[in-house]
């Protein structure tokens, strides 16, 4: 790069040192030469300009290069072929248009500079939002259909047509490859460090952070013309020199082995860390510095410490210790200090001679007199006229189809329909002929028309609400045309589908050939209006509810007289309708006034509008219109396509009627289109807003001006003041105000008020925002069929502020908004259904939207597709913003555009985003004009099926309930008189212990038992043919069996060959490297014949070496042992390249293979000089990764087999099958030790084999008839997965479990009653007892403390309260109790172990109601750990340590879990009460968060059952944030969905804010032997980055 010539000596202090910086970085090789230039550049770059002149950047043109030219007019959804080639001339001719980029149809002026200075006040204050890590595959955001360009179906009622919009179109595979290269491309830093600047972590120097801004690129993103304020601000962004590592690509994760037992990192308990780790620089914590994902957590940490919200003022406390703050009212919130608002009059409703007593009448009179007069134009796709209808035409064939309606359906003597039947009409959007003709067919046969959206398949999005219209309206028959029942979906037999929830309809097709024409005396019977029902209009409430508002005949003509007085119309006026005229404005002007004043009406159907979108400009032209019906979005493509229109004239209007005048954008749409149409003889007193709800009609219309008279004003109205409900003109901040326009006056005859939008409907007072209400002959009579919701919308009766009603008349609410200003105009700022109540405040969802839409989405959203929407999350309701994203928006470019909204709304509304979700383009649900159906994209995001591909939570900036942090009390008050305070309060100490051992009947025996050793000897020799064990491989064959003589002669040949090696000595340590099985069992007795101490290891697995072999390799090492004896397959395995790849191989110890020793028998049997003397050694790895090995003596091996025996009453004559791992704990125990001790057969299942053959140890069982069985979690959780639908194959191959007294799971953590709850009842049909399964509980300083034997009562189940859990406290609650937690006993107690319950801090024993650590106290607990350097501390500490108070004498042994102790009313074989231990969790694995004391498995529980695609789920912490990694088992596509319900779950259920949420594939979360999670592995790998996530979201 060639570098400009730059006096460096010139430049100021601060760029010099920057500069400084930067060479040391290079010469360290902390920055690539690459990157070095780049940020000097950067740097350097103010200064060059000043010296050198840039040659300017080139003007875009159509020849400019590359993804330029493509960014700058993206494609919006596209006007079909017809006006492509007419926009593609426009372009060249005009090359500086902005590419519909300042969409002036959602764009106020006012707004968007808001939005504007919001954003660049937030740059200043530097935020770096880490970004999401996606894994690549994710990124192409679902099959390629969903990134092909919408369609013009996906362009929605609000959605924009950009002139531009003819690019040419680009192939998908350009958008596969922009979205997959968008992240990778770009620049480190922007990858990660979203928007503003990163904050450096080591802020070195003082001046760092003053760097003027580089100049705006060559390139201004976004518009031709002028760059936005915000490209600007985002091409400013200034890179810091604090290394941020690679674009965020996930590395590919090393396979990993399905069980693994240590992370090659682990720490060695006893052995000081700096050895265990030395080979890897660390950072705080032992993570690795290269780490990307912390640099990404300590942004957020970064951005989170920020202070956002105000302090959490005063909280109360409930009587759980539960506590949520109450919100204070903050004395500073703006109150209504006006008067009582009055009711507003509109003027009378004059009465004219001429109009008629009904409006069919209208008809009758036009029809009879007018025949050749025209009613109606349809317009056919391309926007010419297709047929018009006159009066005469439409008379005659609505009266046949009165008449067939009631006379000709049924057969001759049945009449089908009777005048009052509700009838529905199923007419499409472009064929207005035939449904005015179906609606006043119905009139005159006087059944009722529901008319109703055509139902396109099985799923329309709301379709079941439609049926339930339908059936509160009691439908059975519906009317269409014959085209419209063709397309109709059909079963696959030609019948009509029948749709969800909807009833069984009878179509009727209403085309003119299939109708009767009366006889000559039939006439229909037109009564004066009365209150009967005319018609029902349909109406979606905010939870979706379609329900139909009755609109009876009085109210339906005296609207049509209102709006004809308020209007103005004349007879004979032409109309130029673009409203759907099922519904609302278009049926209300368009099909019904229309009629009563002989109106021509010009139907522009909304297809045509697509396609041709000045079409309605040009008809209001050619047919010199008076009046046009429009909303917004048609002012908006009006515009936008109106260069093609030279000689257009809106001269002719006198009546510019905006349906959607009452929407936040409509101010600036109207300003727009007044703007580039007054050239075209618009005037300004035309533009008439109205406010309209289904339930009270027209609510205000601005009546038509004269010329020349002042144009109404506006109100600029703060959105503080808003969000309170008071009205108050925005005077300091400007970025936060609202233009509203108003809407015009009251309708004449009605009579409005403004009420309170919740509680009693009390009067506002003047300067409040409230509720219109409006009382009129002209409104909605009822919701139809639905009497109780009706009540309190039709029948309102407003009270004053003493709570007295104002009158006897009845009021309808209108859902609207609003207040009065001056002069009687009403204002409208929102509807009931769009609003959001979060703590307290309300915020309008239109006006987010119009907030979104100003931070120039262009590039990454489409505009008419945005939902928002607000969902109840911890006592609060939380905003969700759902987009959909353009298929060639990279995931650079969205994230930008989410980081901003954020921010924006931030700013502007001071509300916090709880979630903002892209997904796909054309995946949202629609409404049948293609706008967005808010109630099912609610419904998707909480059911987790949104499927985004983008999401963004901020949950630590929007929650701001949140309990308060728990303080620690100073322990001022010492253990003792805790103590004396808890008997005082008559609670007992927790403490409880098993039966005695008692003495042992026979001298002779103690001689012989007290070492195993001797033990097996004697056995040889008393009972030498008695078999100990039979060992099973998969097939469920005994491929070795052991008799007691054959045991003893295997062990002396393995001591005889440990004996001849010179170099072993007696008391040195020997590694067992054995697969499960009988060979084990020889070795540990030939190690304790030889006088060596026998380690049991499990072998490395064979196709998983680089994972399983420096396990082995670290305990080898560790245990310092002098020689290794193995199998001959494993001894070539550990001499393999294969092993030299991963660990040196040169350095094992001696390894003796010792599958073909001589028969040689030992010169002696080494016996020990005293039973203290170290039997054996057990290592194993604590699911917090830590390497523990503990020296077990011969003493306590023998109690340990003695407790056992007597509590499972074990003797010779009994059999038992095993299925564990044999490496350590218990598992060890019973394989190795129990059999030789007892004299009892134990039957060997090697876990493994279970893969292969699921159902060879419940077969097993039901085989030998065995009574007591010992399994892990993980072979438990195998069968129950794998079998539980099969009981009936096993009942059928004659498996049989009632033989089973006892099945005990060997754990060593908190029991899991849901699996061994499901494992019972599934194989209760085989006949297990529900009584049978009871777990087992050891620890590692205790191999044994708790074993449900034969004796002594079932285990109980208790519920505790979680939240006083939280609090280290035991409150008891009822099964089904919100926030319970059922907690099951580990088993009874063993002989001769006592437990108390101490707290860990103290030192000091309990009461029963505390959760505290589980010390035991026994004759079996383990000597100490096995270390190099002997640290005492921590042996005394965890081995040999006293009560601080209470009964100093007794030694302990801390067990580092934490449970309680709880009498129970069962008696134990003594007699007495029994005590049930319970244990909750290990210490060493919660979690300290906000105070409190959380299990992982708690929060872990939660996260599964969020959504079904969550298999299994691990939760850590980092520096104070919750990380939960999910498992994904369901498609890729559901990965984003979960993020969401990982974090609402967390926060409901646990009163936590997820800090990271990371979704892995299945099998990705490291599982132990036992079954355990290794949470620490985990997250060592997670910090390491060696996970392959599928997506990692950092929740803000």
């Amino acid at each position: 790069m060639a570098e400009p010539d730059v006096d460096v000596s010139a430049l100021p202090q601060e760029v010099r040192e920057q500069l400084a910086e930067l060479d040391l970085e290079l010469s360290e090789g902390d920055i690539t030469q690459k990157g070095y230039e780049k940020k000097r550049a950067k740097v350097l770059a103010p200064y060059l300009t000043q010296t050198q002149n840039l040659v300017p950047p080139p003007a875009y043109d159509e020849q400019s290069p590359g993804p330029s030219s493509a960014s700058a007019s993206a494609p919006e959804p596209g006007p079909s072929n017809s006006s492509s080639s007419s926009s593609r001339h426009r372009h060249t001719r005009r090359p500086h248009r902005s590419g519909g980029t300042r969409d002036e149809r959602y764009r106020s002026d006012i707004h968007t500079e808001a939005v504007q200075a919001a954003l660049a006040k937030h740059k200043e204050e530097k935020m770096a939002l880490p970004m999401p890590t996606k894994r690549r595959s994710a990124y192409v955001q679902s099959p390629i259909d969903n990134c092909t360009p919408p369609d013009s179906s996906s362009s929605s009622d609000d959605e924009a047509v950009s002139s531009e919009s003819a690019e040419p179109q680009h192939s998908p595979d350009t958008w596969i490859n922009s979205s997959l290269h968008g992240s990778s491309t770009s620049s480190s830093a922007s990858s990660t460090l979203s928007h503003g600047e990163s904050r450096p972590t080591q802020p070195t120097h003082p001046h760092s952070q003053q760097v003027p801004p580089p100049p705006a690129p060559a390139h201004p993103p976004h518009s031709h013309s002028q760059p936005s304020a915000l490209a600007e601000a985002f091409a400013q962004t200034r890179i810091d020199p604090v290394g941020v590592g690679p674009p965020d690509m996930p590395s590919q994760a090393q396979a990993r082995g399905s069980r693994v037992d240590l992370p090659p990192n682990a720490v060695v308990r006893g052995m000081s860390r700096g050895q265990s780790r030395s080979s890897m620089m660390e950072t705080a914590d032992g993570v690795p510095v290269s780490s990307r994902v912390s640099t990404k957590i300590q942004q957020l940490l970064n951005t989170l410490k920020r202070p956002k919200r105000p302090p959490l003022s005063e909280f109360f406390m409930d009587d759980q210790e539960e506590i949520v703050e109450v919100p204070q009212v903050d004395p500073n919130t703006p109150k209504p200090e006006g008067r009582q608002i009055i009711p507003v009059k509109g003027e009378p409703l004059g009465v004219v001679s001429n109009w008629p007593p009904a409006l069919q009448a209208a008809l009758t009179r036009w029809g009879a007199t007018q025949g050749k007069s025209p009613a109606l134009t349809a317009l056919d796709i391309t926007g010419k006229p297709l047929y018009t209808l006159t009066y005469g035409k439409l008379w005659s064939r609505s009266v046949k189809l009165a008449y067939t309606l009631l006379n000709k359906l049924g057969t001759k003597n049945e009449q089908i329909l009777k005048p009052g039947d509700r009838v529905a009409l199923v007419y499409p959007n472009s064929d207005p002929a035939m449904f005015w003709v179906a609606f006043y067919g119905c009139l005159l046969a006087e059944v009722i028309p529901v008319p109703i959206e055509v139902p396109l398949s099985r799923k329309d999005a709301g379709s079941s609400q439609v049926g339930f219209l339908l059936g509160s309206c009691g439908v059975g028959l519906a009317l269409t045309s014959e085209i419209c029942l063709k397309g109709l979906p059909k079963t696959p037999t030609g019948e009509i589908l029948q749709f969800k929830g909807w009833p069984r309809l009878k179509w009727v097709v209403t085309d003119s050939k299939y109708l009767t024409k009366p006889s000559k005396d039939w006439q229909p019977h037109i009564p004066t209006a009365n209150t009967d029902t005319a018609y029902i209009e349909y109406k979606a409430s905010k939870e979706g509810t379609v329900m139909g508002v009755a609109v009876s005949k009085v109210a339906m003509l005296t609207h049509c007289q209102a709006l004809t007085q308020a209007c103005n119309y004349c007879e004979g006026e032409t109309l130029v309708n673009v409203l759907d005229f099922k519904k609302d404005m278009g049926l209300w002007h368009g099909v019904l006034t229309s009629v009563m004043n002989r109106i021509h009406t010009i139907s522009v159907p909304y297809a045509v509008m697509k396609a041709c979108p000045q079409s309605w400009v040009q008809r209001v032209h050619i047919h010199k219109a008076r009046v046009a019906l429009v909303k917004c979005r048609d002012l908006h493509w009006a515009m936008m396509a109106h260069r093609d229109q030279r000689d257009t004239s809106l001269a002719s209007l006198r009546m510019l009627i905006v349906a959607d005048g009452a929407n936040p954008w409509s101010v600036s749409s109207c300003d727009a289109f007044l703007n580039v149409f007054q050239a075209h003889g618009l005037k300004p007193e035309v533009i008439c807003p109205c406010a309209t709800s289904p339930e009270a009609m027209t609510v205000a219309i601005r009546r038509p001006g004269v010329a020349g008279a002042p144009l109404p004003a506006r109100a600029i109205l703060s959105m503080t003041g808003l969000s309170h409900g008071v009205i108050r003109v925005n005077t300091e901040d400007k970025n936060s105000a609202l233009t509203v326009q108003d809407v015009g006056h009251v309708m004449p005859g009605a009579l409005m008020c403004i009420v309170k939008p919740d509680g009693p409907p009390m009067l506002c007072k003047t300067d409040e925002i409230g509720e219109i209400v409006v009382n009129s002959r002209a409104g909605g009579t009822m919701y139809y069929g639905l009497s109780g919701v009706t009540k309190n919308t039709f029948e309102v009766i407003p009270v004053n502020a003493s709570g007295t009603p104002i009158g006897e008349i009845p009021f309808v609410r209108s859902g609207l908004l609003g207040f009065v200003g001056p002069g009687s105009l009403i204002f409208v700022v929102g509807k009931n259904e769009g609003l959001l109540m979060v703590s307290g405040r309300r915020h309008n969802a239109d006006d987010l939207v119009a907030t979104a839409l100003a931070v120039e989405p262009v590039k990454t959203v489409y505009r008419g597709r945005i939902a928002v929407f607000s969902v109840t999350v911890f006592f609060d309701e939380r905003i969700v913003i759902v987009a959909e994203q353009r298929p060639d928006a990279s995931e650079e470019d969205s994230f930008q555009w989410m980081s901003r909204v954020l921010q924006a709304i931030d700013s502007i509304h001071q509300v916090g985003l709880y979630c903002l979700a892209l997904v796909p383009a054309n995946t949202l649900p629609k409404t049948p004009l293609g706008g967005i159906h808010i109630s099912d994209t609610k419904q998707l995001f909480l059911e987790g099926a949104l499927h985004p591909c983008n999401i963004l939570m901020c949950p630590h900036t929007c929650v701001t309930n949140m309990p308060k942090p728990r303080q620690k009390q100073p322990v001022g008050v010492g253990p003792a008189s805790i103590m004396v305070g808890n008997l005082v309060a008559g609670k007992r100490i927790a403490q409880a212990a098993g039966r005695d051992l008692g003495l042992i009947e026979d001298q002779d025996l103690v001689r012989k038992h007290q070492f195993l050793a001797d033990s097996l000897q004697w056995r040889a020799q008393t009972d030498p043919d008695h078999t100990l064990y039979v060992l099973l491989n998969a097939k469920g064959v005994a491929v070795c069996t052991a008799t007691c003589v054959q045991l003893h002669k295997r062990a002396e040949k393995i001591a005889a060959a440990l004996m001849e090696r010179s170099g072993i000595n007696i008391g040195e340590n020997v590694v067992l490297l054995y697969p499960p099985g009988i060979d084990l069992i020889a070795a540990f007795y030939g190690c304790l014949y030889a006088g060596s101490i026998p380690v049991t290891v499990r072998p490395p697995h064979p196709q998983n070496l680089s994972a399983t072999l420096p396990t082995v390799r670290m305990i080898i090492d560790v245990s310092k042992a002098a020689c290794i004896l193995t199998t001959q397959v494993l001894t070539k395995i550990l001499r393999s390249k294969e092993a030299a790849a991963t660990v040196n191989i040169k350095t094992w110890p001696i390894i003796i293979d010792t599958d073909d020793l001589p028969r040689k028998r030992p010169p002696t049997i080494y016996k020990p000089p005293n039973a203290e003397m170290i039997a054996y050694m057990d290592f194993s790895v604590s699911t917090t990764g830590m390497l523990t090995g503990v020296k077990i003596s011969h003493a306590a091996v023998s109690a340990l087999c003695r407790s056992i025996k007597l509590q499972c009453e074990l003797y010779s004559s009994r059999q038992i099958a095993i299925c564990l791992d044999p490496y350590c704990g218990l598992g060890f125990v019973l394989w190795c030790l129990a059999s030789v001790y007892s004299g009892h057969q134990s039957i060997l299942i090697p876990p493994m084999e279970l893969e292969s053959s699921l159902t060879l140890w419940l077969g097993t069982l039901s085989q030998y008839r065995i009574r007591d069985t010992f399994c892990s979690y993980s072979v438990m959780e195998l069968c129950t997965k794998g079998l539980g639908g099969q009981t009936d194959i096993l009942k059928a191959r004659g498996v049989n479990l009632s033989c089973v007294r006892s099945c005990v799971v060997v754990a060593e953590e908190r029991p899991r009653l849901a699996l061994t709850h499901s494992f019972s009842k599934l194989f209760k049909d085989i006949g297990l007892s529900m009584r049978a399964v009871s777990t087992a509980f050891g620890s590692r300083v205790n191999l044994a403390i708790c074993l449900q034997g034969t004796t002594g009562p079932d285990p109980s189940t208790v519920y505790v309260d979680m939240k006083s859990l939280r609090h280290d406290r035991v409150r008891l609650v009822e099964r089904g109790a919100p926030q319970s937690l059922p907690l099951m006993e580990s088993g009874t107690i063993l002989p001769g172990v006592r437990v108390i319950i101490v707290n860990p801090e103290t030192r000091g024993p309990l009461g029963d109601s505390h959760l505290g650590e589980i010390w035991v106290n026994s004759p079996h607990s383990a000597t100490g750990y096995y270390t190099i350097y002997g640290e005492e501390n921590l042996q005394a500490d965890h081995f040999n340590t006293k009560l601080s108070f209470g009964d100093p004498q007794t030694l302990w042994a801390r067990t580092g879990y934490l449970g309680f102790v709880k009498r129970t009313e069962l008696t134990d074989s003594s007699g007495d009460r029994h005590d049930a231990l319970f244990v909750v969790g290990s210490l060493d694995e919660t979690l300290e968060l906000r105070g409190l004391r959380y299990h992982p498995i708690d929060i872990e529980t939660s996260v599964s059952r969020a959504h079904r695609s969550i298999g299994e789920s691990a939760v850590f912490t980092w520096t104070n944030l919750l990380v939960v990694v999910a498992e994904l088992c369901g498609s890729e596509q559901d990965a984003l969905d979960l993020v969401p319900l990982v974090t609402n779950v967390v926060l409901e259920e646990h009163h936590l804010i997820v800090g990271v949420v990371v979704i892995v594939d299945p099998g990705v979360i490291p599982i132990n032997s036992r079954g355990e999670k290794q949470r620490m592995h985990l997250r060592d790998s997670f910090l390491a980055d060696q996970l392959d996530p599928i997506y990692v979201a950092y929740n803000m």
